[in-house]
């Protein structure tokens, strides 16, 4: 069956406004010609072969398994991302720790600084190991510039740290 078909007789004018619908191509730009003939708003007659539409059928099936295997991806990326960003919070909640700690003028070891970066950095790794198209990686680099911000924080409250007495 031929692309867009869908009765014994369809015409030139429908054939090419499925195409249309499938492939983006203007109507006016396309040409329809049958064993080497252009037609014209006449009947198309249906040339498809069995051989065509089982060809058809399978690579009908062929789309839908890619479909299912490109969303189990998307979901496995959603998941990835959703524990990361689990973590991230939790992380976020210890430097908010050291920020109070540091902002009150407490002194602090370099040694919590030191171990929240490598946690945080950890976190990044994850993200950066996590394969993801459409929404799921604009959420990965929102999540990546939230860690990296985390740790400027860190950095910025270490100096700071390092100067208390």
């Amino acid at each position: 069956m031929g692309i867009g078909a869908s009765t014994p007789k369809t015409s030139s004018g429908e054939l090419k406004k499925n195409i249309a619908k499938k492939s983006g191509l203007e109507t006016d730009k396309q040409r329809v010609s049958i064993r080497g003939k252009e037609k014209d708003k006449s009947k198309v007659e249906e040339t498809g072969t069995a051989k065509e539409k089982a060809e058809e059928t399978k690579a009908s099936k062929e789309n839908k398994v890619e479909f299912v295997r490109e969303t189990e991806e998307r979901s496995k990326a959603f998941v990835a991302i959703a524990g990361v960003r689990k973590a991230v919070d939790k992380l976020s909640e210890r430097v908010a720790a050291l920020e109070k700690a540091v902002n009150s003028g407490t002194k602090v070891s370099d040694e919590e600084f030191d171990v929240s970066a490598e946690l945080l950095m950890r976190e990044l790794l994850k993200l950066d190991g996590i394969e993801a198209e459409g929404e799921a990686k604009l959420q990965r680099k929102a999540e990546v510039c939230r860690v990296q911000n985390f740790h400027e924080t860190l950095d910025k409250l270490k100096t700071t740290n390092s100067k208390l007495s």
